[in-house]
């Protein structure tokens, strides 16, 4: 397995691959562990995830640098993107006794509750694109309710899985109560099938989840899945058309546009679409990919070069289909894998730019002649993670936001992530959630406890 420099093509490390018997030591280690874990009081967990949100803090550039080294991200993205796994650490520190508190409940019981207990060991099959936050958004929850956890990482990011791993002993967690598997993604199937790990979480392609979730239902397994998406913002024509183009835009932008919840498609009603359009590709045409690590660079590389020849792919496809391509669009010379801003006008269902999930940064505006069309294009795919809507009138965005089949619906602002909120998608995106109290109660054994009279 390797790590290698998406802008300057030169491999950063050879990582060998753990052999199936390190992979089965490292999962009965685990499960080891869990055993004095989930006695663990929750003050202890918390003063143990407290730490490893210092630790993540004072080491936040470090980190930012190997994600700019490994993956391409943009050094102040990396660095938001480490302040927002330490805070994530603290919310479940501050917030996971209350929400596995003891449920009592009325019934004809002398007492009756509902308890919330720990799993055991669960594999997290994670992405290269937020190579530390979806992780610990996965971590950070499960650990508080006293399970363990096994990483297998994207193999371009092994770096960063290592890190993680001395993140959390750095912190003071038993060593085994997180490790990284350095395996490829064919050994996943094997690992899923081992009789210690209880449950999976994945976050990646569409394809992927469909294999995971296969294979861990063949076990009875639980599965959490936040894979593909295709993100409508829907622009209405009593929207405020200069924050509409910004957030849009800086929502494509996002991460290189290597993000599920980036917007992907902007369906906007025929009276503003003209503007839109004009403003969109004068924001776009700005924008510099470049060094991740050099200050003035608004977007770095795609991961891969791979990646980025895929993305191109689609964009020229979908110009063959009919799509007006009026920014981008073309390979720069050189061997870095960025790929430039590019707007892709007139989109309609069934070319590449519709359907699919382009993961770069690649804008499809499309045109509706009103706000029920454009709701009807918005759920007109195959994905539901999230979605926008640009309104002057609350209450009509509220109603749309009910109508649009997404985990998410955000009104005026980008789709995020957010510890507080809970986060997944419907349809092709997955199912379950993650973050907030609906997050940490995926990998617990919700159980129900009755105490009959006593004599």
């Amino acid at each position: 397995m390797q790590s290698v420099n998406p802008y300057t093509g030169e491999t950063i490390r050879t990582y060998p691959s753990e052999s199936d018997e390190q992979v089965d030591q490292r999962i009965r280690a685990a499960d080891r562990a869990f055993r004095d874990w989930r006695q663990t009081p929750f003050a202890e967990r918390a003063r143990l995830m407290h730490s490893a949100a210092a630790v993540l803090r004072d080491r936040k550039r470090e980190l930012a640098d190997l994600m700019a080294d490994e993956m391409g991200k943009v050094l102040r993205d990396g660095v938001s993107e480490i302040e927002k796994c330490a805070s994530c650490c603290d919310f479940y520190a501050n917030n996971a006794p209350a929400f596995l508190a003891n449920q009592h409940v009325d019934s004809d019981a002398a007492n009756s509750y509902v308890a919330f207990d720990p799993l055991g060991v669960i594999l997290a099959v994670m992405p290269w694109n937020f190579p530390f936050w979806q992780v610990f958004r996965f971590a950070a929850p499960s650990l508080m309710a006293g399970n363990v956890a096994v990483l297998k990482h994207a193999s371009n990011v092994s770096g960063c899985a290592l890190a993680i791993q001395e993140i959390f002993q750095q912190a003071g967690f038993a060593q085994s109560v997180f490790g990284t598997l350095l395996v490829e993604s064919a050994r996943v199937e094997k690992i899923i099938h081992h009789p210690l790990v209880r449950a999976v979480t994945l976050t990646g392609s569409t394809p992927a989840g469909r294999s995971v979730a296969g294979i861990a239902g063949s076990e009875l397994k639980k599965t959490v899945l936040e894979l593909g998406g295709s993100d409508a913002y829907v622009v209405l024509e009593d929207a405020d058309l200069g924050l509409a183009v910004r957030t849009c835009a800086q929502s494509r932008l996002i991460n290189a546009g290597q993000s599920c919840i980036a917007a992907k498609r902007f369906i906007v009603v025929s009276a503003l679409y003209g503007q839109f359009v004009q403003r969109y590709v004068e924001e776009f045409n700005a924008i510099c990919c470049g060094d991740p690590k050099d200050g003035e660079t608004d977007i770095g590389p795609l991961a891969r070069h791979d990646l980025r020849d895929g993305v191109h792919g689609q964009v020229q496809k979908s110009v063959q289909q009919g799509a007006r391509l009026l920014a981008g669009g073309q390979i720069p010379a050189g061997r870095s894998a960025c790929y430039p801003a590019t707007v892709l006008a007139d989109v309609k269902p069934g070319m590449a730019a519709f359907d699919e999930e382009i993961f770069g940064p690649v804008a499809a505006i499309i045109e509706a002649p009103g706000e029920q069309q454009a709701v009807a294009l918005a759920n007109q795919s195959q994905y539901g993670l999230g979605a926008a809507v640009f309104t002057g009138d609350a209450a009509r965005a509220d109603r749309i936001a009910r109508d649009i089949e997404a985990g998410s619906v955000f009104v005026n602002a980008f789709v995020k992530s957010d510890a507080r909120l809970p986060f997944g998608g419907v349809k092709h995106s997955g199912y379950g959630r993650e973050l907030s109290s609906f997050g940490i109660r995926e990998f617990v054994n919700i159980k129900t406890v009755w105490h009959g009279a006593v004599s």
